[in-house]
């Protein structure tokens, strides 16, 4: 019995060093082939231009192409459950913003658990927001877009990039802080949207600043407010919602990169530091500074701050669908 049990221990250690052998060589070896980054919105919009920034200075630093694929609909959740449901091989991954948190509540059942499905890699941007209007839309300043929509909200429209969106969530938020109900109407990305409000199909949406910044600076749109506790820089005139008369009104878009739940944690921390060395590089900085965003600290590029993010958005997200079915928030 007693060299039975040797035997086994002996084999046990034998497979535990080759386990571990095996996974330090596959990160070495990592990545000798083109990686997939998944997109779940539309080309053009706010998130993809994050992804195709980020994807070309990684890919700079991996010496491999990061190919940008947009896997659109339901609110991001088709791309993200194509992730999930990926080969954790490291060679699949996903850029998602906030709406991954929102729609884990907002949604009644998801192919994928939210909190479980992924490995995160790191936080890659937190994007203010702007809450903007078809551009002959009436009122002119976020005071009388309150008293304008309290009045005909019932025949107005509030686009956005489907359930669970960034804007969809900006949308509830504004709605509930100005009490007044405004029609959605859900899209597949932020880019239809812009094309519609620009069209004046549609009246209002909350959008990202890297996808508002050039048709604000265009005149193409009326821009009310900003959703930061600031204003930015390069929109000095553009009040924040809470100094134009919604109190406390606050709401960011922040987006990170996940891979399939099981890639070996050897990718998953090379995919971290590639992350972390492409928001320090220059170039990639001024492409973000224009379009009115910047990398999050090096601290907040991690696998661990990406997890607790998720976790504390995707918790209040369920706070907040309790109070919209109660009635305490707008629908």
């Amino acid at each position: 019995f007693r060299e039975t049990f040797m035997q086994i221990k002996k084999t046990a250690a034998i497979a535990i060093a080759f386990a571990m052998v095996s996974s330090a060589s596959v990160a070495q070896n990592y990545p000798n082939r083109p990686i997939t980054l998944l997109v779940p919105f539309a080309a053009g919009g706010a998130t993809d231009t994050v992804a195709r920034v980020t994807a070309q200075t990684m890919s700079k630093l991996l010496g491999q192409t990061i190919v940008v694929e947009n896997a659109t609909g339901a609110g991001g959740t088709i791309g993200a459950t194509r992730a999930s449901r990926a080969d954790p091989d490291g060679y699949t991954l996903l850029i998602h913003h906030i709406g991954i948190s929102t729609a884990a509540t907002l949604y009644r059942k998801l192919p994928y658990d939210t909190k479980t499905a992924f490995a995160p890699i790191g936080l890659v941007t937190n994007a203010p927001m702007t809450i903007i209007g078809r551009p002959d839309l009436p009122p002119n300043t976020l005071a009388e877009l309150v008293t304008y929509i309290k009045a005909n909200g019932d025949k107005m429209t509030f686009g956005n990039a489907g359930l669970g969106a960034a804007s969809h969530l900006c949308g509830m938020l504004f709605m509930t802080a100005v009490g007044k109900e405004v029609l959605t109407v859900p899209y597949k990305g932020n880019a239809p949207v812009m094309n519609d409000l620009i069209a004046k199909q549609i009246d209002l949406t909350c959008d990202q600043t890297t996808n508002t910044t050039a048709p604000i600076a265009g005149k193409l749109v009326k821009s009310y407010a900003i959703t930061t506790k600031t204003r930015l820089g390069s929109m000095p005139d553009l009040p924040t919602a809470d100094e134009a008369g919604l109190k406390g009104f606050e709401v960011g878009a922040w987006h990170g990169i996940y891979a399939p739940k099981g890639t070996p944690d050897d990718i998953v921390r090379k995919l971290s530091k590639t992350l972390q060395e492409a928001l320090r590089d220059p170039d990639l900085v001024k492409r973000f500074n224009d379009i009115n965003t910047e990398p999050v600290p090096q601290d907040e590029a991690t696998p661990e701050a990406l997890k607790a993010k998720l976790v504390s958005e995707v918790d209040r997200g369920t706070t907040f669908t309790v109070k919209l079915r109660r009635g305490e928030a707008a629908p």
